[in-house]
Protein backbone atom coordinates (compact mmCIF):
# COMPACT_ATOMS: atom_id res chain seq x y z
CA UNK A 1 0.00 0.00 0.00
CA UNK A 2 1.03 3.60 -0.56
CA UNK A 3 1.40 5.83 2.47
CA UNK A 4 -2.09 7.38 2.23
CA UNK A 5 -3.67 3.93 2.34
CA UNK A 6 -1.42 2.81 5.20
CA UNK A 7 -2.75 5.74 7.28
CA UNK A 8 -6.24 4.34 6.87
CA UNK A 9 -5.75 0.57 6.75
CA UNK A 10 -2.26 -0.23 8.00
CA UNK A 11 -1.39 -2.27 11.08
CA UNK A 12 -4.63 -4.20 11.45
CA UNK A 13 -6.57 -6.51 9.13
CA UNK A 14 -9.77 -7.95 10.64
CA UNK A 15 -10.68 -11.54 9.99
CA UNK A 16 -14.11 -12.86 9.14
CA UNK A 17 -16.65 -11.47 11.61
CA UNK A 18 -14.03 -9.52 13.57
CA UNK A 19 -14.28 -5.81 14.47
CA UNK A 20 -13.64 -3.47 11.54
CA UNK A 21 -12.07 -0.87 13.85
CA UNK A 22 -9.09 -1.74 16.02
CA UNK A 23 -10.52 -3.21 19.25
CA UNK A 24 -9.69 -1.61 22.58
CA UNK A 25 -8.32 -4.40 24.77
CA UNK A 26 -8.91 -2.69 28.10
CA UNK A 27 -7.38 -5.32 30.33
CA UNK A 28 -4.32 -5.36 32.55
CA UNK A 29 -3.85 -9.12 32.39
CA UNK A 30 -4.47 -12.14 30.14
CA UNK A 31 -5.60 -15.65 31.10
CA UNK A 32 -3.76 -18.87 30.29
CA UNK A 33 -4.73 -22.49 30.79
CA UNK A 34 -1.42 -23.66 32.24
CA UNK A 35 1.65 -22.22 33.92
CA UNK A 36 3.69 -23.79 31.13
CA UNK A 37 1.85 -21.72 28.52
CA UNK A 38 2.59 -18.54 30.40
CA UNK A 39 6.15 -19.64 31.10
CA UNK A 40 6.89 -19.75 27.37
CA UNK A 41 6.02 -16.05 27.19
CA UNK A 42 8.36 -15.20 30.05
CA UNK A 43 11.12 -17.19 28.34
CA UNK A 44 10.48 -15.33 25.05
CA UNK A 45 9.75 -18.65 23.36
CA UNK A 46 6.19 -17.77 22.31
CA UNK A 47 4.25 -14.72 21.16
CA UNK A 48 1.41 -13.39 23.26
CA UNK A 49 0.38 -11.11 26.10
CA UNK A 50 0.46 -11.52 29.84
CA UNK A 51 0.52 -7.99 31.29
CA UNK A 52 -0.30 -4.68 29.64
CA UNK A 53 2.64 -2.90 31.24
CA UNK A 54 4.77 -4.62 28.61
CA UNK A 55 2.49 -5.15 25.64
CA UNK A 56 -1.16 -4.85 24.70
CA UNK A 57 -2.87 -5.91 21.44
CA UNK A 58 -4.40 -2.46 20.81
CA UNK A 59 -1.00 -0.81 21.20
CA UNK A 60 0.67 -3.35 18.95
CA UNK A 61 -1.83 -2.80 16.12
CA UNK A 62 -1.14 0.94 16.19
CA UNK A 63 2.61 0.45 16.51
CA UNK A 64 2.50 -1.82 13.47
CA UNK A 65 0.79 0.94 11.47
CA UNK A 66 3.46 3.47 12.46
CA UNK A 67 6.17 0.95 11.51
CA UNK A 68 4.55 0.60 8.09
CA UNK A 69 4.33 4.37 7.68
CA UNK A 70 8.02 4.80 8.44
CA UNK A 71 9.15 1.72 6.53
CA UNK A 72 10.47 -0.04 9.63
CA UNK A 73 10.45 -3.68 10.73
CA UNK A 74 9.28 -3.25 14.33
CA UNK A 75 7.81 -0.57 16.57
CA UNK A 76 6.46 0.06 20.03
CA UNK A 77 4.33 2.72 21.71
CA UNK A 78 5.34 4.59 24.84
CA UNK A 79 3.54 6.85 27.31
CA UNK A 80 5.04 10.04 25.83
CA UNK A 81 7.50 11.32 23.27
CA UNK A 82 10.00 11.93 26.06
CA UNK A 83 9.72 8.27 27.07
CA UNK A 84 10.25 7.25 23.44
CA UNK A 85 13.49 9.22 23.17
CA UNK A 86 14.75 8.03 26.54
CA UNK A 87 13.97 4.39 25.82
CA UNK A 88 15.51 4.57 22.33
CA UNK A 89 18.79 5.92 23.71
CA UNK A 90 18.96 4.06 27.03
CA UNK A 91 18.26 0.77 25.25
CA UNK A 92 21.83 0.86 23.89
CA UNK A 93 23.58 3.09 26.45
CA UNK A 94 24.73 2.49 29.99
CA UNK A 95 26.87 4.18 32.63
CA UNK A 96 30.16 5.32 31.11
CA UNK A 97 28.82 5.64 27.56
CA UNK A 98 28.64 8.71 25.34
CA UNK A 99 26.14 10.29 22.92
CA UNK A 100 26.69 12.70 20.05
CA UNK A 101 23.62 14.91 19.56
CA UNK A 102 22.58 17.85 17.47
CA UNK A 103 22.36 20.89 19.71
CA UNK A 104 19.19 22.03 17.96
CA UNK A 105 16.59 19.80 19.56
CA UNK A 106 13.51 20.16 21.76
CA UNK A 107 14.43 21.67 25.13
CA UNK A 108 12.96 18.78 27.06
CA UNK A 109 15.08 16.29 25.12
CA UNK A 110 18.15 18.51 25.55
CA UNK A 111 17.63 18.42 29.33
CA UNK A 112 16.94 14.67 29.24
CA UNK A 113 20.34 14.06 27.65
CA UNK A 114 22.37 16.85 29.26
CA UNK A 115 21.00 16.63 32.80
CA UNK A 116 19.07 13.45 33.62
CA UNK A 117 21.07 10.95 31.56
CA UNK A 118 24.28 12.65 32.67
CA UNK A 119 23.29 11.82 36.26
CA UNK A 120 23.08 8.20 35.07
CA UNK A 121 26.70 8.37 33.92
CA UNK A 122 26.01 8.89 30.21
CA UNK A 123 27.94 11.79 28.71
CA UNK A 124 27.06 13.88 25.65
CA UNK A 125 28.73 16.14 23.12
CA UNK A 126 26.39 18.55 21.35
CA UNK A 127 27.24 19.67 17.82
CA UNK A 128 25.60 22.27 15.62
CA UNK A 129 23.13 20.88 13.07
CA UNK A 130 25.18 22.86 10.56
CA UNK A 131 28.48 21.26 11.63
CA UNK A 132 30.80 19.87 8.97
CA UNK A 133 31.59 16.16 8.78
CA UNK A 134 34.99 16.86 10.33
CA UNK A 135 33.37 18.71 13.24
CA UNK A 136 30.85 15.91 13.80
CA UNK A 137 33.55 13.22 13.60
CA UNK A 138 35.64 15.12 16.14
CA UNK A 139 32.82 14.76 18.69
CA UNK A 140 33.05 10.94 18.83
CA UNK A 141 34.87 8.99 21.51
CA UNK A 142 35.51 5.27 21.89
CA UNK A 143 32.47 5.23 24.21
CA UNK A 144 30.01 6.81 21.74
CA UNK A 145 26.96 4.57 21.24
CA UNK A 146 24.62 6.68 19.10
CA UNK A 147 23.97 9.94 17.26
CA UNK A 148 20.71 11.83 17.84
CA UNK A 149 18.90 14.63 16.01
CA UNK A 150 15.48 15.94 14.96
CA UNK A 151 14.28 16.10 11.36
CA UNK A 152 12.82 19.55 12.04
CA UNK A 153 13.89 20.90 15.41
CA UNK A 154 11.37 22.18 17.93
CA UNK A 155 11.25 25.17 18.26
CA UNK A 156 14.33 26.31 16.29
CA UNK A 157 12.95 24.80 13.04
CA UNK A 158 16.42 23.85 11.82
CA UNK A 159 16.53 20.98 9.32
CA UNK A 160 18.86 18.04 10.01
CA UNK A 161 21.10 16.91 7.16
CA UNK A 162 20.18 13.27 7.78
CA UNK A 163 22.54 11.81 5.20
CA UNK A 164 25.53 13.68 6.63
CA UNK A 165 24.81 12.69 10.23
CA UNK A 166 24.09 9.07 9.19
CA UNK A 167 27.39 8.90 7.29
CA UNK A 168 29.30 10.07 10.35
CA UNK A 169 27.42 7.72 12.68
CA UNK A 170 28.02 4.68 10.49
CA UNK A 171 31.69 5.56 10.00
CA UNK A 172 32.02 5.11 13.77
CA UNK A 173 29.88 1.97 13.89
CA UNK A 174 26.89 3.49 15.72
CA UNK A 175 23.24 4.08 14.74
CA UNK A 176 21.56 7.39 13.98
CA UNK A 177 18.34 8.03 15.94
CA UNK A 178 16.07 10.70 14.44
CA UNK A 179 13.04 12.27 16.11
CA UNK A 180 10.63 12.69 13.18
CA UNK A 181 7.78 14.30 15.13
CA UNK A 182 7.37 17.54 13.17
CA UNK A 183 7.87 16.15 9.67
CA UNK A 184 5.92 12.91 10.21
CA UNK A 185 6.41 10.05 7.72
CA UNK A 186 4.05 11.88 5.38
CA UNK A 187 6.73 14.48 4.62
CA UNK A 188 9.96 12.65 5.47
CA UNK A 189 10.97 9.04 6.05
CA UNK A 190 14.41 9.25 7.68
CA UNK A 191 15.17 5.58 7.02
CA UNK A 192 15.38 6.40 3.32
CA UNK A 193 18.24 8.80 4.11
CA UNK A 194 20.27 6.51 6.36
CA UNK A 195 18.67 6.78 9.82
CA UNK A 196 18.47 3.56 11.83
CA UNK A 197 15.85 4.30 14.50
CA UNK A 198 13.02 6.85 14.42
CA UNK A 199 11.09 8.28 17.35
CA UNK A 200 7.89 10.31 17.59
CA UNK A 201 5.94 12.31 20.06
CA UNK A 202 2.61 10.96 18.84
CA UNK A 203 1.02 13.69 20.99
CA UNK A 204 1.67 16.05 18.07
CA UNK A 205 0.57 15.56 14.44
CA UNK A 206 -0.05 11.82 14.69
CA UNK A 207 -2.78 12.34 17.29
CA UNK A 208 -3.43 15.81 15.93
CA UNK A 209 -6.30 16.77 18.19
CA UNK A 210 -4.72 17.48 21.57
CA UNK A 211 -6.39 14.41 23.00
CA UNK A 212 -3.70 11.96 24.14
CA UNK A 213 -0.07 12.08 25.20
CA UNK A 214 2.06 9.36 23.64
CA UNK A 215 5.25 8.31 21.87
CA UNK A 216 6.57 5.72 19.46
CA UNK A 217 9.88 4.07 18.55
CA UNK A 218 10.46 2.47 15.14
CA UNK A 219 13.45 0.32 14.15
CA UNK A 220 14.50 0.15 10.50
CA UNK A 221 15.87 -3.33 11.16
CA UNK A 222 19.05 -2.74 9.16
CA UNK A 223 21.72 -1.90 11.74
CA UNK A 224 23.98 -4.91 12.26
CA UNK A 225 24.36 -5.10 16.05
CA UNK A 226 26.46 -8.26 15.93
CA UNK A 227 28.97 -6.56 13.62
CA UNK A 228 29.58 -4.15 16.53
CA UNK A 229 29.04 -6.64 19.34
CA UNK A 230 31.73 -5.10 21.53
CA UNK A 231 29.81 -1.80 21.58
CA UNK A 232 26.41 -3.31 22.35
CA UNK A 233 26.72 -6.05 24.96
CA UNK A 234 23.08 -5.57 25.97
CA UNK A 235 21.98 -6.81 22.56
CA UNK A 236 24.85 -9.16 21.75
CA UNK A 237 25.62 -11.02 24.99
CA UNK A 238 23.34 -13.22 27.13
CA UNK A 239 20.67 -11.51 29.22
CA UNK A 240 20.59 -13.32 32.55
CA UNK A 241 17.14 -11.91 33.33
CA UNK A 242 15.76 -13.98 30.42
CA UNK A 243 17.72 -17.20 30.84
CA UNK A 244 20.64 -16.08 28.71
CA UNK A 245 18.84 -14.99 25.56
CA UNK A 246 21.01 -13.04 23.10
CA UNK A 247 18.59 -10.61 21.44
CA UNK A 248 20.62 -9.97 18.30
CA UNK A 249 20.93 -13.72 17.69
CA UNK A 250 17.40 -14.79 18.56
CA UNK A 251 15.47 -11.89 16.98
CA UNK A 252 17.91 -10.74 14.30
CA UNK A 253 18.52 -7.24 13.02
CA UNK A 254 14.80 -6.79 12.38
CA UNK A 255 13.53 -7.46 15.90
CA UNK A 256 16.34 -7.31 18.45
CA UNK A 257 16.16 -3.61 19.32
CA UNK A 258 12.40 -3.35 19.90
CA UNK A 259 12.23 -6.72 21.68
CA UNK A 260 14.92 -5.71 24.17
CA UNK A 261 13.35 -2.28 24.61
CA UNK A 262 10.01 -3.91 25.40
CA UNK A 263 11.02 -6.82 27.62
CA UNK A 264 13.67 -4.88 29.55
CA UNK A 265 12.88 -1.16 29.66
CA UNK A 266 9.10 -1.31 29.46
CA UNK A 267 9.14 -4.16 31.96
CA UNK A 268 11.29 -2.22 34.42
CA UNK A 269 10.23 1.40 33.84
CA UNK A 270 6.64 0.96 32.70
CA UNK A 271 6.16 4.05 30.51
CA UNK A 272 3.32 2.35 28.69
CA UNK A 273 0.65 4.00 26.58
CA UNK A 274 -2.91 3.12 27.56
CA UNK A 275 -5.06 1.14 25.10
CA UNK A 276 -7.60 3.99 25.13
CA UNK A 277 -4.91 6.47 24.09
CA UNK A 278 -3.63 4.09 21.40
CA UNK A 279 -7.16 3.80 20.02
CA UNK A 280 -7.47 7.60 19.89
CA UNK A 281 -4.04 7.83 18.27
CA UNK A 282 -5.16 5.47 15.54
CA UNK A 283 -8.14 7.69 14.77
CA UNK A 284 -5.69 10.55 14.29
CA UNK A 285 -3.45 8.44 12.05
CA UNK A 286 -6.38 7.69 9.75
CA UNK A 287 -6.46 11.34 8.65
CA UNK A 288 -2.75 12.15 9.05
CA UNK A 289 -2.09 12.35 5.31
CA UNK A 290 -4.94 14.81 4.84
CA UNK A 291 -4.20 17.00 7.85
CA UNK A 292 -0.44 17.31 7.29
CA UNK A 293 -1.01 18.57 3.75
CA UNK A 294 -3.44 21.21 5.01
CA UNK A 295 -1.15 22.24 7.89
CA UNK A 296 1.68 22.82 5.42
CA UNK A 297 -0.46 24.73 2.89
CA UNK A 298 -1.79 27.03 5.61
CA UNK A 299 1.61 27.52 7.22
CA UNK A 300 3.29 28.48 3.95
CA UNK A 301 0.55 31.00 3.22
CA UNK A 302 0.90 32.51 6.71
CA UNK A 303 4.72 32.57 6.45
CA UNK A 304 4.53 34.45 3.14
CA UNK A 305 2.07 36.91 4.66
CA UNK A 306 4.22 37.52 7.74
CA UNK A 307 7.37 38.02 5.68
CA UNK A 308 5.67 40.88 3.83
CA UNK A 309 4.60 42.74 7.01
CA UNK A 310 6.47 45.87 8.13
CA UNK A 311 6.15 45.04 11.83
CA UNK A 312 7.72 41.58 11.40
CA UNK A 313 11.52 41.47 11.81
CA UNK A 314 12.06 37.92 10.52
CA UNK A 315 10.29 34.64 9.73
CA UNK A 316 11.71 31.14 10.24
CA UNK A 317 10.02 28.51 8.09
CA UNK A 318 12.12 26.07 6.09
CA UNK A 319 9.58 25.75 3.25
CA UNK A 320 9.72 29.52 2.67
CA UNK A 321 12.03 30.48 -0.16
CA UNK A 322 14.99 32.40 1.21
CA UNK A 323 14.99 30.58 4.56
CA UNK A 324 18.39 29.38 5.74
CA UNK A 325 17.23 25.76 5.54
CA UNK A 326 15.22 26.06 2.33
CA UNK A 327 17.65 24.00 0.21
CA UNK A 328 17.86 21.21 2.79
CA UNK A 329 14.07 21.26 3.06
CA UNK A 330 13.79 20.85 -0.70
CA UNK A 331 15.99 17.77 -0.43
CA UNK A 332 14.38 16.07 2.55
CA UNK A 333 10.92 17.71 2.65
CA UNK A 334 9.96 18.53 -0.96
CA UNK A 335 6.23 18.08 -0.32
CA UNK A 336 6.11 20.36 2.72
CA UNK A 337 7.70 20.54 6.14
CA UNK A 338 5.29 21.16 9.02
CA UNK A 339 2.75 23.66 10.32
CA UNK A 340 5.02 25.37 12.85
CA UNK A 341 6.46 28.85 12.15
CA UNK A 342 8.56 31.12 14.33
CA UNK A 343 8.82 34.86 13.77
CA UNK A 344 9.95 37.98 15.57
CA UNK A 345 8.29 41.35 15.94
CA UNK A 346 10.29 44.57 15.71
CA UNK A 347 8.57 45.82 18.85
CA UNK A 348 10.23 43.13 20.96
CA UNK A 349 8.79 41.41 24.03
CA UNK A 350 5.94 43.89 24.55
CA UNK A 351 4.83 43.64 20.92
CA UNK A 352 4.87 39.84 21.12
CA UNK A 353 2.70 39.91 24.23
CA UNK A 354 0.25 42.37 22.63
CA UNK A 355 0.05 40.31 19.44
CA UNK A 356 -0.76 37.07 21.23
CA UNK A 357 -3.28 38.71 23.56
CA UNK A 358 -5.25 39.95 20.56
CA UNK A 359 -5.38 36.72 18.59
CA UNK A 360 -8.88 35.29 18.45
CA UNK A 361 -8.35 31.96 16.69
CA UNK A 362 -4.83 31.21 17.89
CA UNK A 363 -4.85 30.05 21.50
CA UNK A 364 -1.89 30.60 23.84
CA UNK A 365 -0.71 27.07 24.64
CA UNK A 366 2.46 25.10 25.26
CA UNK A 367 1.19 22.63 22.66
CA UNK A 368 1.98 22.43 18.94
CA UNK A 369 0.93 20.37 15.93
CA UNK A 370 -2.77 20.47 16.74
CA UNK A 371 -5.70 20.76 14.33
CA UNK A 372 -6.34 24.13 16.01
CA UNK A 373 -3.92 27.03 15.71
CA UNK A 374 -1.95 27.80 18.86
CA UNK A 375 0.99 30.02 19.75
CA UNK A 376 3.59 30.73 22.40
CA UNK A 377 6.10 33.43 23.31
CA UNK A 378 8.89 31.42 24.99
CA UNK A 379 10.33 34.51 26.71
CA UNK A 380 7.17 34.96 28.79
CA UNK A 381 6.38 31.27 29.31
CA UNK A 382 8.64 28.24 28.87
CA UNK A 383 11.85 30.31 29.08
CA UNK A 384 10.69 33.12 31.38
CA UNK A 385 13.47 32.40 33.89
CA UNK A 386 16.10 33.60 31.36
CA UNK A 387 17.22 37.19 30.82
CA UNK A 388 17.36 38.68 27.33
CA UNK A 389 20.98 37.70 26.72
CA UNK A 390 20.31 34.12 27.81
CA UNK A 391 17.24 34.01 25.58
CA UNK A 392 19.36 34.91 22.57
CA UNK A 393 21.88 32.19 23.47
CA UNK A 394 19.01 29.68 23.71
CA UNK A 395 17.80 30.67 20.24
CA UNK A 396 14.52 32.11 21.49
CA UNK A 397 14.97 35.90 21.67
CA UNK A 398 12.41 37.96 23.57
CA UNK A 399 10.46 38.98 20.46
CA UNK A 400 10.12 35.45 19.08
CA UNK A 401 6.68 33.89 18.69
CA UNK A 402 6.16 30.25 17.82
CA UNK A 403 2.87 29.71 16.06
CA UNK A 404 1.53 26.28 15.17
CA UNK A 405 -0.83 26.72 12.22
CA UNK A 406 -3.90 24.53 12.29
CA UNK A 407 -6.24 23.30 9.58
CA UNK A 408 -8.72 26.16 9.77
CA UNK A 409 -9.49 28.27 6.71
CA UNK A 410 -6.39 30.05 5.41
CA UNK A 411 -8.16 33.38 4.92
CA UNK A 412 -9.55 33.34 8.45
CA UNK A 413 -6.11 32.67 9.91
CA UNK A 414 -4.47 35.51 7.99
CA UNK A 415 -7.31 37.87 8.91
CA UNK A 416 -6.86 37.03 12.59
CA UNK A 417 -3.09 37.52 12.43
CA UNK A 418 -3.61 40.79 10.55
CA UNK A 419 -5.91 42.32 13.16
CA UNK A 420 -3.57 41.25 15.96
CA UNK A 421 -0.58 42.82 14.19
CA UNK A 422 -2.46 46.12 13.79
CA UNK A 423 -2.64 46.43 17.59
CA UNK A 424 1.12 45.98 18.10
Amino acid sequence: MKINSICVQGGYTPGNGEPRQIPIVQSTTFKYDTSEDMGKLFDLEADGYFYSRLQNPTNDYVAAKIAQLEGGTAAMLTGSGQAANFFAMFNICECGDHIVSSSSIYGGTFNLIAVTMKKMGIDVTFVSPDASEDEINAAFTDKTKLVFGETIANPALTVLDIEKFAKCAHAHGVPLIVDNTFATPINCRPFEWGADIVTHSTTKYMDGHGACVGGAIVDHGSFDWMAHADKYPGLCTPDDSYHGVVYAEKFGKEGAFITKCTVQLMRDLGSVQSPQSAFMLNLGLESLHLRVKRHCENALAVAKYLKAQEKVAYVNYCSLEGDKYYELAQKYLPNGSCGVISFGLKGGRDAASTFMKNLKMGAIETHVADARTCCLNPATSTHRQLNDEQLIEAGVPAELIRISIGIEDEEDLIADISQALEKC
